[in-house]
């Protein structure tokens, strides 16, 4: 017997030597033993990682010395023990404090420790660090939380293009519609120049949300700056021609070729133009050079204006940044012109740059973009082919022949202005304000172009064009979805529908001239 106990205290020391050494491996784990009073009585060498105490510092001192200070008032080591004692386990997440005072994120279970007749001898106390895990999920949480908001952002950026545009509508129609009778007035003018102002407005609330999550779309060709500048002139016409500009062109006809989208780029120069008007004083004089050299075109677009503030160099191509000092000079805007020429000279491989001497000395903008002389196209007809969105391509033959239009639009305004505009242009217009009396209407009518909008009571607009492309008398009809949703989504879902383009309103005088010399043909029943 005196053998066997010698054995079974090898036997038993052996295990405890193995038990420590299999706690010292684990190198994630905090792991030590407390007395029945909370002290600790061992110590690992995963707990020296975690928490940066040596075992020499830490044996005896009580386990509240990881705990914060608010955590040691409000009785939490004591409720920890207490809880453990009782139940057998106790299980929290929470904060804990390093030797050197940082704090980190633990998991911490703390289970109570018996003998043989169920008297507590102390605790074993185990603490994983979570920080690393922790931080994971806040940015995981974050990114989600920044998805969330950037989805409810553009929606509400959406709706809000939407609400804008459609009264927009009956009020570029009237203006059409006046001018098509002949009637002319200042305040006409104001009110066609105040209304192309708010559709920009729109459109740069748009593009935004399209440049910034990389839904927008360029189609590229091959085109001479001089044709971009003559298009960006055009669209900036209303702020020049109010301020009385005078707009000098040192742009040859040849020679400064680029692969760009003709419109985007317009959109820039227009953009730089309608800056430089804004925050010059009226009867100035604005400059566009353009010039190619070392396989580069660049532009220019240089006033005798306010000026740029030096500290506002580096950020006037942020996003809703406009000169504090200036603003009283300016004709409005939502600050948002010089960050979408930015990152559209981006998206065509370029680069744009502000230079100004201060206060009161002007400024100039440079565009530099690589020349279409020196870039490899793979495929020269792309940029053609990407035009093409459908039947309402201008490249299309003209036609003359009078055509019967179906007007669907909920307001009433709109539906109105626009047939009367269709009117005066020598063609046949129809009204329905639902989708069910627009197919009535349909049945009898059958149009040759159905102009309709997409939130429709009753029957919308995608519904009412599956049905009227199913009559047996429309395989021949083009259908238009005219409609406040601009958003990339909304076209996608229009043209899978059925329609054939989708235009957002307002529709322009050239917008509603193209659609109407659009032919698809002659229908049966025409000679």
């Amino acid at each position: 017997m005196t053998e066997r106990a010698r054995t079974d205290d090898v036997l038993h020391r052996e295990g405890e030597i193995r038990l420590r050494l299999l706690i010292e491996s684990i190198h994630d784990y905090a792991i030590f033993m407390l007395d029945p009073d909370g002290r600790i009585a061992s110590w690992n060498s995963g707990a020296e990682r975690i928490t940066g105490w040596r075992e020499d510092e830490i044996v005896g001192r009580h386990f509240s010395t990881f705990y914060p200070d608010e955590d040691i008032r409000a009785g939490k080591c004591d409720l920890e023990l207490a809880v453990a004692a009782e139940i057998g386990r106790f299980e929290d997440e929470a904060s804990r404090l390093r030797k050197d005072g940082s704090r980190f994120w633990a998991n911490v279970v703390i289970s109570a420790v018996r003998d043989e007749s169920g008297r507590l001898i102390g605790f074993a106390k185990v603490t994983r660090d979570l920080t690393e895990r922790r931080q994971v999920e806040r940015e995981r949480a974050a990114r989600l939380a920044a998805e969330q908001a950037s989805r409810a952002k553009d929606e509400f950026i959406a709706v809000l293009a939407h609400e804008l545009r459609t009264p927009l509508a009956p009020i570029v129609n009237a203006v059409q519609l006046a001018r098509l009778r002949g009637y002319d007035s200042p305040e006409l003018e104001v009110v066609e120049r105040q209304t192309q102002h708010l559709v920009r407005l729109v459109e740069d609330l748009l593009d935004v949300p399209r440049i910034t999550r990389g839904k927008l779309e360029l189609n590229l060709e091959r085109v001479e700056i001089a044709q971009v500048v003559s298009q960006a002139i055009e669209m900036a016409a209303p702020v020049l021609e109010q301020r009385h500009h005078i707009v000098d062109i040192d742009v040859p006809r040849q020679g400064c070729a680029v692969m760009g989208d003709r419109f985007r780029l317009a959109q820039v120069l227009s953009n730089l133009l309608t800056n430089a008007a804004k925050y010059s004083e009226p009867h100035g004089r604005i400059a566009v050079a353009a010039a190619a050299a070392g396989g580069r075109v660049r532009i220019t677009v240089r006033d005798r204006g306010i000026g740029i503030e030096p500290a506002m160099l580096s950020s006037i191509f942020d996003g809703f940044v406009q000169d504090d000092g200036a603003r009283n000079r300016s004709m409005g805007g939502l600050g948002l012109g010089l960050s979408i020429v930015r990152s559209l000279v981006q998206l065509h491989r370029g680069r744009v740059v502000a230079r100004s001497q201060g206060r009161g000395t002007g400024s100039e903008f440079e565009v530099e973009l690589p020349s279409a002389d020196a870039e490899e196209v793979a495929d020269p007809g792309a940029g053609a082919a990407g035009r093409a969105s459908g039947v309402l391509s201008p490249e299309l033959t003209e036609t003359s022949a009078t055509r019967r239009v179906l007007i669907v639009d909920d307001s009433e305004d709109a539906a109105t202005l626009l047939a009367e505009v269709i009117l005066a242009l020598g063609h046949t217009p129809r009204m329905a304000h639902d989708g069910i009396a627009a197919l009535d209407l349909a049945r009898n009518f059958q149009p040759d172009i159905a102009l309709i909008d997409i939130e429709l009571p009753i029957m919308d607009g995608y519904q009412l064009a599956g049905h009227l492309r199913r009559e047996p008398w429309a395989h021949e009809l083009l259908l238009v979805a005219v409609t406040g949703h601009a958003e990339p989504s909304a076209r996608t879902r229009s043209l899978g529908a059925g329609f054939h383009d989708h235009i957002a309103k307002p529709l322009d005088f050239a917008t509603i001239q193209r659609i109407l010399r659009a032919g698809v043909g002659r229908r049966p029943d025409t000679d």
